[in-house]
């Protein structure tokens, strides 16, 4: 099998670039303004990182899956002296990001390299208040990384009170994510999906943001948020979630 090709090129702004692998774009970076978020899914994202805590206060994050290293680059720029920790496996990835798209100085990131689910078991127990996963190769999040037992070894990273985010990919009738969240609710008390409501109603694929955590204390406010994007995207609170995405198998 052959070693993924990635590029950097630039994209629709000065000093924004786009990360792409195996031609599909993966990351969105602004060096010049990193709390411009221009994918819909990653905005969702960093909504939660808003909502989780007080403003600019600092967090701990585990992120599963680099690329670009949007995200990362959001919360050094919102919450100053946040410890973050991104998995990714594609060392040829993360050095071409690193040489083209520098990381800020005392960022607080580090990127190890290694996969998601390796990292994670590496981990200390309550380490963490966000995990993200937002891993793709070829198109699809790695089997390993949507089961219980990836799941459980996430709540055990996750300190009490922590939140799970997941970027999964999906159409209607949404087989992948109802086995995601039938597996999340065997850890976590309460499940969030957000969606563009064109994915919702089946009318195409798109990006499914599914936060799993203790309780419903961020629906509101990120119902809020989604409904006035750019591109609105409707947020599903748990009774909702069961509605629309009961049904799966956790695998």
């Amino acid at each position: 099998m052959s070693a993924p090709h990635h590029e950097v090129v630039p994209a629709d702004r000065p000093d924004t670039w786009l990360v792409r692998r195996d031609g599909r774009d993966q990351s969105h970076v602004d060096l010049a303004d990193p709390t411009h978020l221009a994918f819909d899914y990653v905005r969702r994202l960093g909504d939660v990182v808003d909502l989780h805590r007080p403003a600019g206060e600092p967090t701990r994050v585990v992120h599963v899956g680099g690329a670009g290293l949007t995200l990362p680059r959001y919360v050094a720029a919102t919450r100053p002296g946040s410890w973050q920790v991104v998995l990714e496996p594609d060392e040829a990835l993360t050095a071409s990001v690193r040489e083209l798209l520098p990381l800020p100085r005392r960022s607080g990131i580090r990127v190890r390299p290694v996969d998601g689910r390796t990292g994670m078991a590496a981990l200390r127990d309550d380490c963490a208040d966000l995990v993200v996963l937002d891993a793709y190769d070829d198109g699809q999040v790695p089997a390993e990384l949507v089961t219980t037992a990836f799941f459980a070894d996430v709540g055990r990273v996750l300190a009490p009170g922590g939140w799970f985010l997941l970027n999964l990919s999906d159409r209607a009738p949404f087989g992948a994510t109802r086995d995601a969240v039938a597996g999340l609710r065997t850890v976590f008390a309460r499940t969030l999906v957000a969606a563009e409501p064109a994915t919702l109603r089946a009318r195409r694929a798109g990006n499914l943001t599914v936060v799993a955590g203790p309780d419903d204390s961020l629906a509101d406010a990120l119902a809020a948020r989604a409904a006035g994007g750019a591109l609105a995207a409707r947020v599903l609170g748990h009774d909702r979630v069961s509605d629309s995405f009961g049904g799966g198998r956790g695998t």
